[in-house]
This record gives structure tokens, C-alpha cells and sequence, in this order.
């Protein structure tokens, strides 16, 4: 089964009670983009948001340049179905990050758990190259993955555990980074997974 096929049959056949990443308000990474202190006009680019809730808060925020961009067009079709008329003044992309061809420069790029999903080097080096070709200068990256301390594995997937030391070293050339923070995420079935948050600048 291919990477696309794998999730879409995730989103078509499981609610978000039923997946470990669902989260019913995204603190960390809200707290990362309030530290930016971005104008409401900032472009945002959340990569891999499936069904998340993070463009909820950011439409609360009152941010209006929003995408949301996963390879999963049934996770999308979930939160424009939960977000109704307010789904039109976001920007839908269904794509594989690693085949992403960005046409407009992003003041943020959020990524909370694709990153974690590419386990060949010739994936992380696309994954860079794109986020390198999308965010402009002196914007920012907030990239979340299981940490040497989380699941080996996600929704059947194996994934690829970092530590700080080296997810700053993928990131080194284009990005600046600025914080790391480590966190459990409680997952709706009770369980811990234990995540690495970074925040970078782009150089």
C-alpha cells in the first residue's frame, strides 16, 4: 500500500478519538507561534494538518493567510466539514509534502508529526529542500517529532525518532535554531508519546 492510500484509509475509517495524535487544543504549538509575535497577515503553512485543530485556534487568532496541507484529502474534508463557511477563507492543498511545489514564500511553516514519517534520506533531503524553497528569510519553522524517547512506530508506520542534536543538524543549513522543548502528548487512549519540539529561524 502507498503512502497516500495508507491515509486516506486512516481518514476514511477512523474517528479522531481514534487516533493517537488528535488534540483537542494544539498548546504547544500555539505557544511557539505566539512567541513569534507574526502580523495577522503572516502566511502559514501547516504541513501534514490532517484533521488537526490548529487552524481553528489560528482563525480565533484572527491570522487570514492560512494553508493546510496534507496528502490525505479525506482528513481534509473533516475539518472543512467542522469549520463550515469559515473553510472558504482557508487555502486546501492535498499533496505529498515530499512532491510539494510551492508557488508563494511562507512567514511560518508548522509541522507537527510528518517530519517523523521519512525514513530515506533522499525523503528528508526533498522534506528540506521544499520547507528551504518555501519559507523566506527571517521567517520561521516549528517542527514536532517523536522524540528518542517516543513510539517507534505511528499508525502502523515506522518512524524516525529525534533527538535536539539532531534535528538542529538536519536543519542547519538554511535554518537558525531558536528552541527545543520536549513534552508528553496524551493520547486519547490514556497513553503518553513523548514528543521534540523545535523552532527555527530561516537564514
Amino acid at each position: 500500500m502507498d503512502d497516500k492510500t495508507h491515509w486516506e484509509t486512516i481518514y476514511r475509517t477512523k474517528a479522531s478519538d481514534q487516533l493517537s495524535w488528535t488534540q483537542t487544543v494544539p498548546k504547544t504549538s500555539l505557544d511557539f507561534i505566539e512567541a513569534f509575535q507574526l502580523s495577522r497577515s503572516a502566511r502559514i503553512i501547516d504541513i501534514g494538518g490532517g484533521d488537526s485543530h490548529l487552524v481553528d485556534f489560528l482563525l480565533e487568532e484572527g491570522f487570514r493567510d492560512i494553508t493546510v496541507l496534507d496528502i490525505s484529502e479525506e482528513a481534509l474534508k473533516r475539518v472543512r466539514f467542522r469549520l463550515g463557511d469559515k473553510a472558504s477563507s482557508i487555502r486546501w492543498l492535498v499533496s505529498d509534502i515530499t512532491n510539494f511545489q510551492p508557488d508563494v514564500d511562507y512567514d511560518l511553516w508548522h509541522d507537527r508529526a510528518t517530519f517523523h514519517f521519512l525514513t530515506e534520506r533522499s525523503q528528508v533531503n526533498r522534506y528540506l529542500s521544499v520547507a528551504r524553497a518555501t519559507v523566506h528569510t527571517d521567517g520561521y519553522a516549528v517542527i514536532g517529532t517523536f522524540s528518542e524517547n517516543g513510539p517507534e512506530k505511528c499508525s502502523g508506520l515506522p518512524i524516525h525518532q529525534y533527538t535536539e542534536q539532531e534535528l538542529t543538524q538536519e536543519l542547519n543549513i538554511g535554518f537558525q535554531k531558536l528552541k527545543c522543548i520536549t513534552e508528553d502528548h496524551l493520547t486519547p487512549f490514556n497513553t503518553l508519546q513523548n514528543f521534540l519540539f523545535c523552532s527555527f529561524r530561516r537564514a
